[in-house]
């Protein structure tokens, strides 16, 4: 048995959409078949599957990547669409149905690889609220206390920038300075 799977998972409300899409026909056949897949529609496109998104929790590989990083090599880690492990008793790391959310690792990695910076790149200049709405308003420049406010007041979406402007949010605070 594996630890912390009930909280791990998060599997009363997945969120992450994955895999192709399909019909409303075949999506709801999919769950017929087997109740412990949810399938959900998916801006006009079609029907597709979510799965849980946990909070990751460590880094497995981040000693291997300090390694890497000092003796000079770039690293590339932690994108998208990272399968999350839990340690089973006997030591294994097994996998789960689950996707990381990228900015959450990204952030992780760099707390636990004490990095003074974190970029978080998107397809926008800057983050904005009331986003493609009146009054809409770009921001330079945002505290944590700032960000905690229009997070509380829902002006970053849950799929897009939300997830960004918390990784943000937790890194700035992870360490003095």
């Amino acid at each position: 048995r594996s630890r912390g799977l009930g909280d791990v998972y998060k599997r009363q409300n997945p969120t992450k959409p994955i895999g192709p899409f399909y019909t409303e026909e075949q999506a709801k056949e999919f769950m017929a078949e087997d109740p412990s897949k949810v399938f959900v529609e998916d801006s006009g496109r079609g029907w597709r599957r979510v799965v849980a998104s946990p909070d990751p929790k460590k880094i497995v590989e981040a000693d291997s990547i300090l390694n890497l990083l000092d003796n000079e090599f770039i690293v590339i880690a932690c994108g998208g669409g990272g399968i999350p492990v839990c340690r089973a008793e006997d030591g294994s790391l097994q996998g789960a149905e689950a996707v990381i959310d990228k900015d959450f690792a990204a952030e992780l990695l760099a707390e636990s690889l004490d990095a003074d910076l974190l970029i978080i790149l998107t397809a926008v200049e800057k983050v904005a609220i009331r986003f493609r709405q009146p009054g809409e308003t770009w921001l330079s420049e945002l505290t944590p206390e700032e960000a905690e406010v229009y997070i509380a007041a829902g002006e970053f979406g849950a799929g897009s920038m939300l997830p960004k402007v918390e990784a943000a949010v937790r890194f700035a605070r992870s360490a003095p300075g």
